[in-house]
């Protein structure tokens, strides 16, 4: 079964497997706003955790997204090349950023679950 982290700087990566998909939260996507291009890395690349790993760009800014944990790109969303606006509409389903294979799922341990995040945003 899947299980689903977030982090302080607002990804969340859903993990089964060893292999987590990573993307931004709602409340990501709406503190950015309209996003009108998404830079996706290449499969195969390596992570470290704190690599940036995606660009955002919003009608307001651009943002880095950060690998969460150390990995290696295994997949990304191409969706979101023609259609970017899918962050915004399904952050945490269809506007997936990309998937990464684990090099260590003991990274997971410092990551927050559901409750902890709300309370981070508050």
């Amino acid at each position: 079964m899947a299980k689903t982290y977030f982090t302080e700087d607002h990804e969340w990566l859903r993990v089964e497997a060893g292999v987590a998909t990573v993307g931004i939260t709602d409340y990501a996507q709406e503190q950015l706003g309209d996003l009108v291009f998404v830079e996706l890395p290449e499969p195969g690349k390596k992570l470290a955790k704190g690599d940036t790993a995606v660009v955002v760009e919003s009608v307001k800014a651009a943002s880095d997204v950060y690998a969460p944990v150390d990995g290696e790109i295994t997949e990304t969303n191409t969706a979101l090349s023609s259609d970017p606006s899918l962050v915004n509409s399904a952050a945490t389903s269809d506007g997936w950023l990309w998937k990464m294979k684990l090099a260590d799922e003991s990274q997971l341990e410092g990551l927050l679950d559901e409750a902890a995040y709300k309370a981070h945003i508050g």
